[in-house]
Formats: structure tokens, C-alpha cells, sequence
């Protein structure tokens, strides 16, 4: 079963990760999800699908109320992302699920309507959290032309979806990356393929570059922390990426 482990917290802002889930089917891609609590209000990042949705309650009940969650942060609109929407608005038809304007009309097909939904607009937007605010930060094209990641300028973490992201062996049960050069081999060819624009790509690279992260949160894998979320960051911007290079592999 998935565990909750704090990664953050001061006070009553707390980071929470939902990670590693060594029981769940083989075909069934291995997620992680983030409870942001602040003064009362929980908001839960890319929740996952309806497949890991008892994983993530079960997980969830060992540090808060499923309940309360009133906030979802859906980073695109794919089904590892957002498909348990209808399961959590079973649970509380008032939860709002923030997501890109593009998706606002297909996410539906999972669940909610345009009272649940809360459009992004693309140059992203401030989300209240408690006392204090997050930022969805603009990620279009990484992958999808809809995408954001979340930003706490408080914590400094960020929440960066499938940037980052690692399709690590089964055996694998770090929460924290721990040497960057071994960890960045199953990074690398999920970016190769599906991150499909390099001007998206450098363009997140600098906007990342100038902002205060402490830990870089991806919905696969582990966590970047300290150091090494500068070198995930200068890898990512070296990285060869898109259609050019998929055609070179094919060719081959």
C-alpha cells in the first residue's frame, strides 16, 4: 500500500507525499501525490486514477480527514492525473479541482462539471490556499499542451508533474533521490519521449532556474532536493528532446 510521508511542514503548513505503492498491479504506473494543508484547508495534487483511488484514501486517513480535502490541482488531463474525480466528489460534492482552461470541458468525461472545475488560464494563476497563496506555474507542452505545475514560494517546493519524472525498478523504495547520476538513468528516456518541444523545454528551464526550490516534487520517482535540483534542471535544459530525436532513434 501507498504511505504518507511529511516532507515539509512549519506550523500548520505541511507537505505531505502519498508515494511508492509496492502492492499495486504491474500494469498500473507507479504515482505520487502531495497533500498541501494550510489552516485548515487541504488541497491534493494530480489525486491519480480510479484504479489507486482506495491506495491514496487509505493513505490519506493516516494523517488527515479524506473528507476535508476541499482542493484538487490537476496538472493535466490524463488519466493517472484526474480520472478519480468523480470518486473524490463523491466524498465531497464541494471539492474544486484546478486545471488548465483547456481541459475544463474534458475532464467532465471523468467527473464534475463547470461548478467543480476551475479554469487556469494559460499564464497561470495564484491559488489560495489558507492564509497564504500557491502558484500555478505555466508548464504547456511538457507534456501536454495544457500544463502546470504548482509552486509554494513559502515552503520552496514545487510541484512539477511529469518534469522530473522517473520510471524507477520495482525494487526501488527511496523517497529522496541520493545520487543523481544513477537516478537520472530512468529519467531519461521518459523525457526524451515524452517532453516534445525543446523551446518548452528551455523555457521552463529558465523560469525554474530563477526560483527558490528547495525540493522539486515530480508526480513519478523520487524527490529532488538541495543540489540536485540545479543539476536536474541544467540535465533537463541539455537534454535532447522532440520529434527530431525520436525520429533519429527510430531510424536506427
Amino acid at each position: 500500500m501507498k504511505t504518507a510521508t511529511t516532507i515539509y511542514q512549519q506550523g500548520d503548513h505541511r507537505w505531505v507525499v502519498i508515494a511508492r505503492d509496492a502492492a499495486k498491479p504491474g500494469y498500473v504506473i507507479d504515482t505520487n501525490e502531495y497533500l498541501v494543508s494550510r489552516d485548515g484547508d487541504n488541497l491534493l495534487t494530480d489525486p491519480g486514477g480510479s484504479e489507486i483511488f482506495p491506495a491514496v484514501f487509505a493513505a490519506l486517513s493516516t494523517v488527515v480527514d479524506p473528507m476535508s480535502i476541499n482542493c484538487l490541482f490537476a496538472s493535466h488531463q490524463d488519466p493517472d492525473i484526474i480520472s478519480s474525480l468523480g470518486l473524490w466528489l463523491d466524498c465531497n460534492p464541494k471539492i474544486r479541482c484546478h486545471v488548465s482552461r483547456l481541459w475544463s470541458s474534458f475532464i467532465p468525461h471523468f467527473g464534475g462539471d463547470d461548478n467543480s472545475l476551475q479554469s487556469i488560464p494559460d499564464e497561470g494563476q495564484h491559488i489560495p490556499l489558507g492564509q497564504g497563496q500557491l502558484e500555478a506555474v505555466p508548464a504547456h507542452f511538457l507534456h501536454s499542451s495544457g500544463n502546470f505545475h504548482l509552486y509554494d514560494p513559502e515552503a520552496r517546493l514545487l510541484f512539477s508533474g511529469d518534469v522530473g519524472a522517473a520510471l524507477l525498478p520495482e525494487d526501488a523504495s527511496e523517497l529522496f533521490v541520493r545520487n543523481f547520476d544513477q537516478h537520472i538513468r530512468h529519467a531519461e528516456g521518459f523525457h526524451r519521449r515524452w517532453m516534445g518541444s525543446t523551446e518548452a523545454k528551455l523555457d521552463w528551464c529558465e523560469r525554474a532556474a530563477r526560483m527558490k526550490i528547495d525540493m522539486l516534487c515530480p508526480q513519478h520517482g523520487a524527490i529532488y532536493q538541495g543540489d540536485d535540483v540545479m543539476r536536474f534542471i541544467n540535465w533537463f535544459a541539455e537534454l535532447p528532446v522532440g520529434l527530431s530525436t525520436f525520429r533519429h532513434r527510430a531510424l536506427r
